[in-house]
């Protein structure tokens, strides 16, 4: 009878002043996390096309998102045109002057050389008539000045029909080779800021949470969507100060909640800090928490159902 009396005196003072009798077991509280991968725009703009909506499950190379690209494409148009313009110069310079060009000179190379011939015949004519004193030295000397006209003439088509069919020299080739590689280098650049606009999803996962809807003005580098892949929840749990020594890496815990569908569930510790820090702002504990922890990680294992969120509780396997 007094047996019974002090174990139900024992578990009345247990109940009403914490820590009075044997010790509990240790708990150490913490919370799931997951470890997003969020979808972002390269260049500032405006949203066009919000294609997918929170919870929906997608997979690599999902379309997420447009943005407005009329500059883009404008830009693009402008690099292709130059891009053109570059191609056909060196092509100029490559070949030399056209073909229509050339038989413009070789013309008028042959009408000279007909001059040439008929002022040659006309000088043999005059000083054969000089010889015989019918014309007078004057004549002589001015069919003489036109033959060497015409011969210079045509040494002048000559000259303009060798330069018209010799291609440009290596110094300007290399300019213009320069300037279309310079060009195509725009047209690529211009092409895959275009090809950014349209943003696809870089993992498999559920959209966890869309930040913009459309014609929303979204910045460069600033989160549109949140993705969660699979297999990236971990536990994220504080370890007191006291007890921190005598965790390691790679230590197996117990995991437990309140309304879980599972059974125990196994962890794996993965990381702990080396730095101390006072209590988290979110206690999931009535324990008094004003002392110094360190924060820890533990790996999950997969098809749990957990969410992230989730309040758990962590204790050492016996």
């Amino acid at each position: 009878m007094l047996d019974d009396i002090t174990t139900w005196f024992t578990a009345i003072l247990a109940a009403i002043l914490p820590g009075f009798g044997e010790n509990p077991t240790p708990v150490y509280n913490g919370y799931i996390e997951g470890e997003y991968v969020y979808a972002a725009p390269s260049a500032t703009g405006r949203i066009s096309n919000m294609a997918v909506q929170e919870g929906q499950e997608i997979v690599v190379g999902t379309f997420l998102f447009d943005m407005d690209a009329n500059q883009q494409r404008a830009a693009l148009r402008a690099a292709n045109a130059r891009v053109s313009q570059a191609e056909a110069n060196l092509r100029n310079l490559e070949t030399g002057s056209r073909e229509q060009e050339i038989e413009v000179i070789r013309a008028s190379l042959e009408e000279a050389r007909a001059q040439q011939s008929l002022a040659s015949s006309t000088l043999a004519r005059t000083e054969s008539l000089f010889a015989r004193e019918i014309v007078t030295q004057a004549r002589v000397d001015a069919d003489r000045a036109a033959l060497e006209q015409a011969n210079a003439h045509v040494a002048q088509l000559e000259a303009q029909l060798s330069v018209a069919e010799l291609p440009a020299r290596d110094e300007q080739v290399i300019a213009a080779e320069a300037t279309l590689a310079a060009a195509k280098a725009e047209a690529d650049l211009a092409a895959a800021r275009l090809d950014d606009m349209h943003v696809s999803a870089p993992v498999q996962g559920r959209i966890e949470k869309v930040y913009f809807e459309t014609g929303e003005v979204a910045a460069a580098g600033s989160p549109v969507v949140s993705i969660l892949p699979p297999g990236s929840l971990k536990v994220l749990f504080y370890l007191p100060e006291a007890e921190r020594s005598s965790f390691r890496i790679g230590e197996h815990l117990r995991l437990t909640c309140d309304g879980c569908n599972t059974s125990e569930i196994e962890v794996t510790i993965t990381r702990m800090a080396t730095k101390p820090q006072y209590t988290p702002p979110i206690i999931y504990s009535r324990d008094e928490r004003s002392r110094l922890v360190f924060r820890a990680e533990a790996a999950l294992p997969k098809g749990t159902g957990l969410l992230p969120g989730q309040p758990v509780t962590l204790e050492r396997l016996p």
